[in-house]
């Protein structure tokens, strides 16, 4: 995780509390975090980036719409996350 830029990691937060949500509710959640808007040059590299990195899985939903969850790698890397912020916070 320590790789990984902010934005991703809030992705990462994003994708993990919602069921296999689209790119549109990815940003619609992010922009509204963000209080501007997420273009989709910033959103979809960085959603690539995280299932290269096999911490979310793309699926599809339809032809046109794909489909995100995250992944074993990705729970346990939030887990440890979530351990490290604790002790500071």
């Amino acid at each position: 995780m320590h790789d990984l830029t902010g934005f991703q990691r809030d992705l990462l937060y994003v994708i993990a509390g919602l069921d296999e949500p689209h790119g549109l509710a990815l940003k619609e959640d992010l922009d509204a975090y963000y209080e501007t808007e997420i273009h989709h040059g910033r959103l979809y590299p960085n959603l690539d980036d995280l299932v290269e990195k096999g911490l979310v899985e793309k699926g599809s939903k339809d032809r046109r719409t794909n489909v995100y969850s995250i992944t074993k790698r990705g729970e346990r890397e939030l887990q440890a996350r979530r351990e490290w912020e604790t002790q500071y916070v």
